[in-house]
């Protein structure tokens, strides 16, 4: 699976898509789903939270794993997708469809654009997953 290139993404593997109203929209990436198996649980910050980039967020628990989720951007979460709640393997199952996790409005809308690029992305998780 290729990341859309019409969203950023984090080192955390993390995308974060402008939605035109000036919010961002958040998943997680086809990586880590890759890795975690069947999802059972995620955790996510209520609306209104203060968000910090890079900072805990929130946990996807699977059959196998835990995978602590850090925030691509800092700002307040705006919306949480009700659906990780109901239907959990959605995050992984479309990761960047009906599995996104919560919207952030961007205390700075230039952090968004500091993310990395889908082509930059690729090229990071080749040379991350691929070290010797």
């Amino acid at each position: 699976m290729e990341p859309p290139p019409d969203r950023r993404y984090s080192r955390s593997h993390v995308w974060a898509m402008a939605d035109g109203h000036g919010d961002a929209r958040s998943g997680l990436t086809h990586v880590p789903g890759a890795f975690l198996g069947d999802v059972v649980s995620v955790e996510l910050p209520p609306p209104r939270t203060e968000v910090s980039a890079g900072e805990p967020i929130g946990l996807v628990e699977s059959t196998t794993t835990v995978f602590e989720l850090l925030s691509p951007l800092s700002g307040l979460v705006v919306a949480v997708n009700p659906e990780t709640e109901s239907a959990p393997r959605k995050v992984t199952e479309d990761p960047y469809g009906e599995g996104w996790l919560l919207s952030i409005r961007p205390a700075v809308r230039e952090e968004l654009d500091s993310l990395l690029t889908a082509e930059e992305y690729v090229r990071f998780v080749g040379e991350t997953l691929y070290r010797p």
